[in-house]
């Protein structure tokens, strides 16, 4: 089942900036010619994660999870002059698309791509991150969770996407399926975890956005 009506969520596009014409293609051709479109983030919610970053205004930020690379972008929106962000994805087959939108958006000397496993790549990161945004498989969550802790500053955020599961999360335990009990587990390590605090926003598929104490 689907949270939110789509009904709701027209209203939302509406009254939520619009995609460039450089997005508008990319959703479009990752529609068109990749597997699992719904996997990528969309206006409404490349937007939100857009407009955190202008907030934080980030020197580093970390993904985990590129799939086309449309969050890529948006994140880096807010990017500090000298920022960076590293994103990670094990999928090389979509790296080629990736770099190409990165050089079309001109944020390609801010964005460095790592194909590999998210937990490899993250322990030969040797940075400070910002602003973590955590959309990679949903089983591994709370590992990386415990990676990048301590990468993570002071006052630092993590986002971790699909913590709503397209609803299943709210359906009885015998019905939900073993991704949907990987988010709720997730969740209910940080509501445990008394370093963070955090909270659970109803955009698309559920962010969870955590704050460092």
């Amino acid at each position: 089942m689907e949270l939110i009506l789509a009904a709701a969520e027209a209203y939302s596009e509406k009254y939520t900036s619009a995609e460039s014409e450089l997005m508008y293609r990319l959703n479009r051709e990752t529609h068109l010619k990749v597997e699992l479109p719904h996997m990528l983030s969309g206006q409404v919610q490349g937007r939100f994660l857009s407009m955190v970053s202008h907030m934080i205004r980030p020197r580093r930020i970390l993904e985990l999870g590129t799939y086309t690379g449309y969050s890529a972008i948006c994140l880096a929106e807010g990017l500090t002059a000298d920022g960076i962000l590293h994103t990670v994805d094990i999928n090389e087959e979509l790296e080629t698309l990736c770099h190409q939108y990165f050089e079309a958006s001109g944020y390609a000397d801010k964005i460095k791509m790592h194909i590999g496993k998210a937990a490899d790549v993250i322990e030969q990161l040797d940075e400070v991150f910002d602003l973590v945004f955590i959309d990679a498989d949903k089983s591994g969550y709370e590992h990386y969770y415990d990676l990048v802790w301590d990468k993570l500053r002071p006052g630092g955020f993590i986002l971790a996407d699909n913590v709503l599961y397209h609803g299943q999360v709210l359906a009885p335990e015998n019905e939900q399926g073993r991704q949907a009990k990987a988010m709720i587990s997730f969740c209910e390590k940080v509501l445990a975890d008394d370093r963070a605090e955090q909270v659970l926003l109803t955009i698309r598929d559920g962010v969870l956005m955590i704050r460092k104490k």
